[in-house]
Formats: structure tokens, sequence, C-alpha cells
């Protein structure tokens, strides 16, 4: 699993792939966390497009980046899940916290 974190005035975008597991979840958020709070954005774009399994460590994830963000007074925008991680995420309720977007909402311009 890797994370890439790409910058834009006020948006920070989170471009994730591979698989998010227990062991994965933590320098995920780590990076996230660090980039969130170094440049405050009023955005976080969390982009599924390339993660192909999530356990539940992935709602986690998504969770506590919406409580990050909520200190900031921002908003999380999940981008592009697959089918069966959109599935999970709406039963588990994730879409009353953050956006789930299928188009290219929340993309960086550089």
């Amino acid at each position: 699993m890797s994370v890439k974190i790409l910058e834009e005035e006020n948006r920070t975008v989170a471009v994730l792939s591979g698989e998010i597991d227990h062991h994965s979840a933590k320098g995920i958020r780590n990076e996230i966390d660090y980039a969130v709070r170094e440049k405050q954005p009023q955005e976080l774009v969390l982009d599924f497009s390339d993660v192909g399994f999530m356990d539940s460590s992935g709602i986690g994830l998504v969770m506590g980046r919406y409580k990050l963000m909520q200190e900031l007074n921002g908003k999380v925008i999940v981008r592009n899940p697959p089918a069966h991680i959109k599935k999970v995420m709406r039963l588990s309720g994730i879409d009353r916290l953050a956006a789930i977007s299928s188009g290219e909402e929340g993309v960086c311009k550089k």
C-alpha cells in the first residue's frame, strides 16, 4: 500500500493504491495527518481509484480523517472508490460523513 500526497491551494489529495489493512493503515494515517496539519486545507480528498482491497481499517482511516478535518472546519471527499469498496462505505455510514464522488471532483490541477 502506498499513498501519494498532492497539494493545491486549499485542498490536499491523498492518492491511495494497493490494499488498506491493519498493517498498512497506520503509515497511511501518519502521512495524511502530517500533510493536513502542515497545510490545513479546506478539503481532504481521499482517492481510492487504485485500491483493490480494504478491510475495516479503511473505514477507520476515513473516519479518523473526518474527525481531523472537523477540527479544521474542513470536509472530506472520498473519490472513485471501486464498487465493492463503495458498497462497504455506504453500509458503514461513511457517506454521511464524507461525500463519495465518482468523478473528477477534488482533482488537483498540478
